[in-house]
């Protein structure tokens, strides 16, 4: 059975006492002991796993979900018009002009309304039969269930067939039944008015700022919805507050919403290219759904993908960015082919994507997504499909005006022919610099070649390499991403640290060696950063580092090599002010210093660095005119001290670190965990 729902539990902490018997536990865990949490308890217990943490992006991510809902009626085609209003700090109401929820009572449960039913059941509603709804974002364990349970309070009207229905939630739980009441005779659709609980959120409030800008990019969308928006006068602060009222509209969806985010002074190689298709049909006949796409070819700027799947934004992209990529990577060769421009071959999605601003959205059904809170589309067969419905209108548009076409591919391909030359460049001087070294295939490196100049980011997974790959300078910055937690060399043997690949990556990258082999004069970067979460497990891995270091390569350390990087855990924004705060005692020190007692400050905790924004992780940790960094050395006084702490910390002795704690256990003021 789920853990999320049943659990052991130990009643009596004197039970405790008996683990010293290998059997002791088993007389006093019983089926007394299991605790079934029902209903939407375990939402309650657990609203990271449904909604991601508690922090400032959780609390928003509950507007989304209701948002959401009315936003299905519309793409479904039932509804026109959804009203969104800010009452309160705290307090939101979103109003769709929809078929309205049913009230009826539920075939399984005939005391109860299909409305109840929705409301205080987890993965119940309309959109998993597939007849009511084509195409949602729901079905992934988050809705309006979770919000109702997250809630303090939530009050749901609907309006069906000129009759109106009422019923009141606090905490996930029904005060009382569904009611009828009086509604004018051309209302329709359905109210749902919350308060998220301060129980679980603390003392958060929603962003004005940031809700307008969800109903923002929602109504670009879908162009046959308008958002109205409206915000009690009283909450609109900071420097740049939204309007007190907007409706909100984008008759050419998607195109609109990209023209109005890049403005009239940006410098475009080529006029906007939108437009929308429906996917191919599926097998059993049906539509797969559609796709909606704006692309704009930059002259120069930053170049960036915003995507969408059935109006759930996809930061991390997914299989419907790829089938974007690939489709215009294959439309891009194959005009070079006919026109015979040399080289357009080699054009490859780095070149492509390297200049181009995009929105995509697709509504297909059954997505199937990355985590709780829908990151990434991972459904296999968005790619084909988007691929398959741009391929033929990517030749149109460039078959549309030929030499505009022209103009376009040839920059391209010189951006890849630029990109091959410095790859040559890099590769041969790289192999003279370390006597054609191999390097790990993980390893992302610099174009530069001189010692003093460079620097190697590690860093811990893929998805902080990602990030750190993006935001790095490419002249100057290499990033070497690292499988979780490395060997431990204080306490493994020899063979196993040969055998270990993660190791052996490293140790290749530096290319200096180790141990009595150790040549500095052949380490390939001048800084050598470790930078990792933090947190509990990015400090335990970068000790881990710092021990390998001193273990193999300890003339890096003397040398000043070896550097720690300072990702910051908060970031704090009121109007168009932002500023940084590394833990806890920063964030309130800061909240003090440098914002107005009483003002509404937005908070966001970094869950880690492959979920910090790129430009974040960028202005904070790796541009070296805005990051700290603390420098890893080894007293030259305490030499023996150093290394009996690491020997005791890090060694094969488990008794050694016992006793350490033991001693300083009373020098721990606060354990955050």
């Amino acid at each position: 059975m789920d853990d999320m729902f049943v659990r052991g539990r130990n009643k009596n902490p004197k039970e405790e006492s008996s683990h010293n018997s290998p059997h002791g536990d088993v007389q006093n865990y019983n089926a007394q002991d299991i605790e079934v949490l029902e209903g939407l308890e375990p939402v309650r217990r657990r609203p990271g796993m449904y909604i991601g943490g508690t922090d400032d992006s959780a609390y928003h991510h509950l507007a989304s979900e209701i948002i959401d809902n009315a936003m299905d009626e519309a793409v479904a085609g039932h509804a026109n018009r959804i009203d969104v209003i800010l009452e309160e700090a705290c307090t939101l109401v979103v109003h769709d002009n929809g078929r309205g929820i049913p009230t009826d009572p539920h075939p399984r449960f005939p005391n109860k309304s299909a409305l109840e039913v929705i409301f205080t059941t987890l993965h119940a509603g309309g959109k998993f039969s597939g007849k009511s709804y084509a195409t949602s974002g729901g079905l992934h364990g988050v809705g309006s269930s979770v919000v109702n349970a997250l809630s303090a309070r939530l009050e749901v009207d609907v309006a069906r067939n000129r009759q109106g229905f009422r019923q009141i939630f606090e905490r996930g739980l029904p005060i009382g039944p569904l009611e009828t009441i009086k509604v004018p005779a051309k209302q329709r659709g359905t109210i749902v008015r919350f308060t998220p609980d301060s129980e679980i959120f603390g003392k958060q409030s929603f962003s004005p700022a940031r809700l307008y800008r969800l109903c923002k990019s929602k109504a670009a969308l879908f162009r046959g919805v308008t958002i109205h928006w409206s915000c009690n006068p009283a909450l609109l602060k900071g420097e740049e507050p939204p309007p007190h009222s907007d409706i909100i509209h984008f008759p050419n969806g998607l195109e609109d919403a990209l023209r109005a985010e890049l403005g009239d002074d940006t410098a475009l190689l080529t006029p906007v290219w939108s437009g929308e298709a429906s996917l191919p049909v599926a097998a059993d006949g049906r539509s797969s759904g559609n796709v909606e796409w704006a692309v704009a070819f930059l002259e120069n700027g930053t170049s960036s993908v915003t995507s969408y799947c059935n109006t759930i934004p996809t930061p991390q992209g997914g299989t419907h960015e790829a089938g974007l990529r690939a489709a215009l990577v294959k439309g891009f060769r194959n005009w070079g082919d006919q026109r015979k421009i040399r080289r357009s071959s080699t054009i490859t999605a780095e070149d492509v994507f390297g200049t181009l601003n995009a929105k995509l959205s697709v509504f297909i059904r059954d997505p199937q997504f990355q985590g709780q809170t829908k990151d990434r589309l991972t459904t296999q067969e968005a790619s084909r499909l988007v691929e398959g419905a741009l391929r033929d209108r990517i030749d149109h548009w460039l078959g549309g005006n030929p030499q505009q076409a022209d103009s376009l591919v040839v920059y391209i391909t010189e951006r890849a022919e630029e990109r091959l030359r410095r790859r040559e460049h890099k590769e041969t001087a790289r192999k003279t610099a370390t006597r054609k070294l191999r390097l790990p295939g993980k390893l992302t490196d610099c174009s530069r070649t001189k010692t003093s100049e460079t620097e190697l980011f590690l860093v811990e997974g893929e998805s902080a390499g990602g990030s750190a790959r993006q935001a790095r300078d490419r002249e100057t910055q290499a990033v070497l991403p690292l499988r979780g937690k490395i060997l431990n060399v204080a306490s493994a043997t020899e063979d196993k640290m040969r055998a270990n690949q993660e190791l052996r990556d490293l140790i290749e990258a530096l290319g200096c060696g180790t141990g009595k082999n150790f040549d500095v004069t052949k380490l390939r970067y001048g800084r050598v950063i470790i930078m990792t979460d933090a947190d509990v497990d990015g400090a335990h891995i970068a000790s881990l580092l710092m021990t390998f270091f001193y273990r193999e390569m300890p003339e890096l350390v003397r040398r000043g090599h070896l550097y720690l990087a300072q990702p910051p855990l908060y970031r704090l924004t009121q109007g168009g002010k932002t500023i940084y705060a590394m833990n806890d005692a920063d964030r309130e020190r800061r909240l003090k210093k440098d914002f107005k007692a009483g003002s509404r400050i937005d908070i966001s905790r970094f869950k880690g660095l492959g979920e910090m924004p790129v430009s974040d992780l960028k202005q904070t940790t790796m541009n070296p005119k805005h990051r700290t960094l603390l420098r890893v050395v080894i007293p030259t006084e305490e030499t023996l001290v150093t290394r009996e702490r690491v020997e005791s910390l890090m060694g094969r002795k488990a008794e050694l670190r016992f006793r350490f704690i033991q001693e300083h256990a009373n020098s721990v003021e606060v354990l955050d965990i």
